[in-house]
């Protein structure tokens, strides 16, 4: 099986990547995934099938295909650009054709003949993209927005047309008075051009915000392949020599010096270190590595120099892999269905049979043929919503504009969805419910020792480290006794700790197994941290043990109130992490979750979110790792920490820039929030016109009482956006 990723354009909601995917999947040996966020069709088949042939069925649906270009070219185009400029061109050109029909004083002699010049383009170029998407929907025999707000548009463009050239409003001196009397007429003096420009720019501007935040959705990938290494240092030749990363072949031998990454997975073969693999893995505890352990690229080497066989290069790497399953979860994910589009698979089909019962009507009563027209053109007009173009962007914007206050950065329509129906949380523990930074949590001294004292020798060596266990030790000292005194004939005794001379004594800092003395209280001490899965590391003058300094990845303080506040919201938190199964629960145990899932590989993180998913849960993931990145985006919500990994943010639904997980509660608060007035917006956007369509039907309708209408439910779906404002955390 071959594998390709089509570009698609021209999909305007999720029902036309749904329309595309069963084409795809109609041709034998195919199997295809369409992602509406991301504009992109992942598409399997075998030797029988082309990618050519593939590109024609997509075109055969109604859009356009084209195969991939360069990843370069591709990060390059700004897809926003283009509907920018349409967007700005049009409100140009609206803002005085609006401004003249409603403002009885700025109508001078032929300003009807003006307003026609100016609402044509905007019309018939700036509303292009729904007329397009209006005509494929009416070859598939089905109807969305694009269908009402095409079929509004031209419907008003049409009769001004008709009033303007064959009717009474092309009079020199025609005036539109600010009244809103009834009364029945043929409309050939009523235009409407305001209401067919003023509606396809408040749409476009909605288009403009959604397609902004869809921009971000393929970022996660390109922010992946920039955690990789772009050259490496490798050995050939008994040389050392700078190398592109593209060069690096299986079985080459590279250097790798301290706070560096590793360029690939391999095999030390010299050397002892600290590697840092939190990050891909979620461990919190730096791994030590010595000849014969392996590696994972990407990872830190914190601490030695280390000399790495390269066993596997490119596609083959973990973090390719992960790369992968990012993909391949985007890919997956079901998009929200547009809520606008909904409501219009229905709405728009019983306009149109109204439309048509009107003009029936008036026809079959002997009533003059103009007139039925009129009533039924102002059905359709009346039927495309103003406010329908402020419904979701200006609750969006007000939306993440508290949210940004308050530290949380929602990406766009398409995640509030997920936000009401999640019924189960999924939490990262390192860097997450925890700090994600090794701290000296605790200091457990010998009968007659004092803590300060054993600090002090303690932080004089570890200073000249650079292991992370090392700073929690030095950081911790520094904060409780300030300054240390000069360490002499300091050693690195790799993987095992540290010795050299304090104040004339010899000090030794590491692990248990340095000390021949030790009494049975500080090994029992020793035991324990380890079993809560801490670092325990003993202090002691020459082989003699003075006291144990515990370090662990500290629980955050706030992380069990969040808790609380989750299981508040009606959320079943677990536990998820790569950390071991002791660390685990102690932590769980702290902050008050009852369930635990420890020792996951990234891909197995995914695998939990699928079988909690296929269990008929509605899943929530929180993390900060690149090892979290393919679960954020498999998980139905995705929520960053905003001091995580890009790769792991751009993945996720929403970002918590506070790094306080207090705010995952109030995010989800602030999304169903902003969902509901989303729904109310779109309820009174439909409301406003609907009441007003017999009005229309009964052919009583007048340009004042359309723009009326328009006026009236633009200002509520405003003011009622602008109460999100008023949102506040629980606390």
């Amino acid at each position: 099986m071959s594998v390709v990723e089509l570009a698609v354009d021209g999909m305007t909601c999720a029902s036309c990547a749904s329309r595309i995917e069963k084409k795809l999947n109609k041709i034998d040996g195919v199997t295809a995934t369409v992602n509406f966020a991301t504009e992109k069709a992942r598409v399997e088949f075998g030797d029988d099938v082309t990618a050519d042939q593939l590109v024609k069925t997509v075109e055969q649906a109604g859009y356009q295909a084209h195969l991939p270009t360069s990843e370069q070219a591709e990060a390059e185009e700004d897809p926003t650009a283009a509907l920018r400029w349409r967007l700005l061109i049009c409100v140009a050109l609206t803002v005085p054709v609006v401004a003249t029909a409603m403002v009885p004083a700025l109508q001078f002699m032929y300003w009807q003949w003006v307003s026609l010049a100016l609402a044509a383009p905007v019309v018939l170029w700036g509303a292009w993209p729904f007329h397009r998407a209006a005509l494929a929907n009416l070859r598939h025999g089905t109807a969305t927005m694009d269908t009402l707000i095409s079929m509004g548009t031209l419907a008003a463009l049409g009769w001004s047309v008709y009033a303007l050239f064959w009717g009474a409003a092309g009079t020199p001196g025609m005036t539109h008075t600010f009244e809103l009397t009834i009364g029945r007429g043929d409309g050939s003096g009523n235009i409407y051009l305001e209401a067919a420009a003023g509606v396809t720019t408040l749409i476009l501007a909605g288009r403009y915000f959604e397609a902004r935040s869809k921009r971000r959705a393929g970022a996660a990938l390109r922010a992946m392949l920039e955690l990789g290494v772009k050259d490496v240092t490798v050995r050939r030749s008994g040389a050392e020599q700078r190398i592109p990363i593209e060069e690096l072949k299986v079985g080459d031998e590279f250097v790798v010096r301290p706070g560096e990454k590793i360029a690939t997975d391999g095999v030390v073969v010299e050397g002892r270190s600290a590697v840092d693999a939190s990050l891909l893995t979620g461990e919190s505890v730096p791994v030590e590595v010595e000849p014969g352990c392996e590696v994972v690229g990407a990872t830190v080497n914190a601490d030695g120099r280390l000399v790495v066989r390269a066993n596997r290069v490119g596609a083959d790497t973990a973090l390719a892999q992960i790369s992968r399953l990012v993909e391949e979860a985007q890919n997956g994910k079901a998009q929200a269905q547009r809520l606008a589009d909904r409501i219009a698979g229905v709405f728009v089909p019983i306009v149109i049979a109204l439309s048509v019962a009107t003009l029936g009507f008036w026809i079959g009563t002997g009533g003059p043929v103009a007139a039925a027209f009129t009533a039924a053109v102002a059905v359709l007009i009346i039927a495309c919503p103003c406010a329908l173009g402020l419904a979701t962007p200006t609750a969006l914007m007000v939306g993440t504009g508290r949210g940004a206050q308050l530290g949380i950065l929602i990406k766009g329509p398409e995640v509030l969805e997920s936000t009401k129906e999640v019924d189960t949380i999924l939490l990262d523990k390192t860097g997450t419910v925890t700090t994600g930074t090794m701290t000296l949590v605790d200091v457990i001294t010998a009968d007659g020792e004092r803590p300060e004292q054993l600090l002090r020798l303690a932080g004089a060596l570890e200073v000249a480290s650079e292991h992370p266990i090392a700073k929690a030790i030095t950081a911790g000292a520094q904060a409780r006794v300030g300054e240390f005194p000069q360490a002499t004939d300091f050693t690195n005794l790799r993987g095992l700790g540290v010795r050299g001379v304090v104040d004339g004594a010899k000090v030794t800092v590491g692990r248990r197994r340095l000390f021949s003395e030790m009494s049975e209280e500080l090994s029992e001490s020793v035991r324990s941290a380890e079993s809560a899965g801490n670092t325990a590391v003993v202090v002691g003058l020459d082989d003699t043990a003075l006291g144990v300094l515990v370090v662990a990845d500290a629980v955050k303080t706030t992380s069990a109130e969040a808790v609380k506040e989750l299981r508040a919201l009606g959320l079943t938190p677990i536990l998820l992490t790569g950390d071991n199964e002791a660390t685990a629960r102690t932590v769980a145990q702290q902050v008050g979750i009852d369930e635990v899932i420890a020792g996951v590989l990234p891909e197995e993180k995914v695998d939990v979110v699928k079988r909690l998913q296929a269990e008929g849960k509605i899943v929530a993931m929180v993390g900060d790792g690149v090892n979290d990145a393919a679960a954020l985006a498999q998980a139905d919500l995705g929520l960053a920490m905003g001091s995580g990994a890009d790769v792991a943010i751009e993945a996720s639904d929403l970002t918590l820039v506070r790094n306080d997980l207090r705010t995952v509660p109030d995010a989800i608060r602030l999304s169903r929030r902003t969902l509901a007035t989303i729904k109310g917006n779109l309820f009174w956007a439909f409301a406003y016109n609907v009441a007003a369509l017999p009005l229309a039907a009964a052919g009583l309708l007048n340009p004042m009482i359309a723009g009326a209408a328009m006026a009236f439910s633009s200002v509520f779906v405003l003011s009622n956006s602008l109460r999100l404002r008023r949102f506040t955390p629980s606390r």
